[in-house]
């Protein structure tokens, strides 16, 4: 197995990831990545496989020490379906699913439309950031309608999202870890509140409904009812508006736009230049994949981004094609028992937000040259200025 050097914070990295993963492909399906001291799944073969592969998960073996600055936001993550496995996972995942429908998930398609149009019609004259005008808005307005509660809280839900899933980005430090907690605590705080209220007066919404959820007499506590809707907030947010930034940008460089039929350009997208880049896996049990022996405990990085690139599975796999037909369905939303149980709502947004965008602003275009954000394990920009 080939060792690869690479910092995730380097400049030249951040801006284009892609040509660490052609080289780190091109060393084989498994490669051990120093600066994480992991080994890292590299192919669309490797990513998938060991995805779907139930001997491996997303608990750890053994509990990971948690500093005692870090433990209310690990107490959060202790009851999200994200972390956990079966039997806790198949119990937290079936109630959830009880309520996020795909009815209701579908049902938001005219609040989507409309709040999308109401965003671009609001867009300046002069130069924009489109992330501020639609990318950021769109999403956490959709979530805190879908949830219940306020779009007045909307700003709230952004500093605490932001704060929060800044614990997964590489070169963390105590002042961000500090963030994080103090976000985990307030969001808590409301959510606690929110919740009570809502056990005494339930009305339509996700919140009410998850709370109603029920299987084989059992429902969701408070504290896994507050981690879902927190979860639900952050992964789907931050994905969200990191794929709208990234397939403007993409359609603007390209001349590509969305037809009758947005959704192959939003799969190629997702595909070509994905929100979330690595996620892990710990092994249970001794496994031999790829030519490699996983001892139990030993923890796994799936580079889904480089997956999307690899000339095995897609022609062309680094072009970006938005009519695509060939190769396998991506990646960019995992795959097997912790497929994102946000993927329809975040496609959705995707296929009404894109076209609009291009139908109101048949004009746009850039006005500076974008940059991404030093975010890893995510990708997204940190602005994307345009003009109508």
């Amino acid at each position: 197995m080939q060792h690869l050097t690479q910092a995730p914070t380097e400049p030249g990295f951040v801006q284009n990831p892609y040509p660490f993963y052609a080289s780190a492909r091109a060393a084989g399906p498994l490669i051990h990545w120093a600066e994480y001291d992991l080994i890292c799944a590299t192919t669309f073969e490797a990513v998938n496989t060991l995805l779907r592969d139930r001997r491996f998960g997303r608990e750890p073996v053994e509990p990971l020490p948690v500093p005692d600055h870090l433990a209310p936001f690990y107490a959060v993550e202790a009851h999200s379906m994200l972390e956990l496995e079966p039997p806790r996972h198949t119990r937290l995942r079936r109630l959830v699913l009880r309520a996020f429908t795909s009815r209701r998930i579908k049902a938001l398609a005219p609040e989507i439309k409309a709040l999308t149009r109401q965003l671009t019609g609001a867009a300046p004259s002069g130069a924009f950031d489109l992330l501020d005008t639609l990318a950021r808005p769109l999403p956490v307005t959709i979530i805190a309608r879908l949830l219940g509660v306020p779009e007045t809280m909307a700003p709230d839900l952004l500093r605490w999202s932001n704060a929060m899933v800044g614990m997964y980005q590489a070169g963390r430090t105590r002042a961000d870890e500090e963030a994080a907690v103090a976000a985990t605590e307030d969001f808590v705080s409301f959510m606690r509140s929110y919740v009570t209220r809502r056990r005494n007066d339930p009305r339509d919404d996700l919140i009410s409904h998850l709370i109603a959820a029920e299987e084989d007499g059992q429902k969701l506590t408070t504290d896994e009812l507050i981690t879902t809707c927190i979860l639900l907030l952050n992964a789907g947010h931050e994905a969200t508006v990191h794929s709208i930034g990234n397939a403007v940008k993409l359609c603007l460089e390209t001349g590509a736009r969305p037809g009758a039929n947005p959704a192959p350009l939003v799969e190629e997208v997702m595909r070509y230049d994905p929100p979330l880049h690595l996620f892990t896996r710990h092994a249970y049990e001794t496994v031999e994949l790829f030519g490699h022996t996983f001892r139990r405990g030993d923890q796994v990085a799936l580079l889904l981004a480089s997956a999307g690139r690899d000339e095995a599975a897609y022609q062309e796999a680094a072009m970006f094609r938005p009519d695509r037909e060939d190769g396998p369905a991506n990646l960019a939303f995992g795959a097997g028992l912790h497929f994102c149980v946000g993927a329809p709502l975040a496609r959705l947004e995707l296929q009404i937000a894109l076209p609009i965008l291009f139908q109101r602003c048949p004009d746009l275009r850039l006005t500076e040259p974008p940059v991404y954000a030093d975010i890893y394990h995510f990708h997204g920009l940190e602005r994307l200025m345009v003009r109508c």
